[in-house]
């Protein structure tokens, strides 16, 4: 019965781990190898560096070292599920204004796309924002082309980001105050006005 059990619980764990699994997309940015020389020979570690999300607004990425490469993704898998930030995306397509990250001798620049667009960025960005969910975006590098920084100065940029609903909050004031008006309801705006004047007559 005991076993029955434990074998209840074990396909219970198996379960919440194939759900995680299919939450999460995870992409493999960079391998490194290196050597340490030793009396008997060379010994090989490799780090590795992964990007993590669910497609929908949450990432984050880790780093992570080991002897065998799938033990090393696994440590960076692990630590970019627990560092993982949420950041505000405009119709859940594209960011809501543009922003530039630093990080070292990284720096990068992103700015939102109409929709159509895709992503126009290079190697380690095009990581972050296919597992961040983002679908139009522009964005360049213009610094150090490692991928530790370019990836960490991505994330720097994203922590700027913000969606008019945050800074009404901040201002104190409401969201359609914050957005600028269409030019339908700026058109509307002095004719209600002559209206108003009309009737004060």
């Amino acid at each position: 019965m005991a076993r029955e059990d434990g074998r209840g619980e074990r396909r219970g764990r198996r379960d919440r781990d194939e759900d995680e699994r299919d939450e999460f997309v995870d992409r493999l940015v960079h391998i490194n190898r290196v050597a340490k020389v030793v009396k008997g020979g060379r010994r090989f570690g490799f780090a590795a560096l992964v990007v993590v999300g669910d497609q929908k607004g949450r990432v984050g990425f880790g780093h992570g070292k080991a002897k065998e490469v799938p033990e090393a993704i696994r440590k960076a898998t692990e630590q970019a599920k627990n560092q993982m930030m949420r950041v505000p995306l405009r119709e859940g397509r594209t960011l809501h204004h543009d922003i530039e990250g630093r990080w070292g001798a990284g720096r990068v620049i992103m700015r939102a796309a109409p929709q159509g667009t895709g992503i126009i960025a290079g190697g380690p960005m095009r990581a972050v924002f296919e597992t961040l969910g983002v679908q139009d975006v522009v964005a360049k590098s213009l610094g150090s082309q490692n991928p530790y920084n370019m990836v960490r100065a991505t994330f720097d940029a994203l922590k700027q980001e913000n969606s008019p609903r945050m800074v009404a909050a901040r201002r104190g004031k409401k969201t359609s105050d914050i957005l600028p008006k269409r030019p339908d309801q700026v058109a509307k705006e002095p004719a209600a006005d002559a209206a108003e004047a009309e009737g004060a007559a």
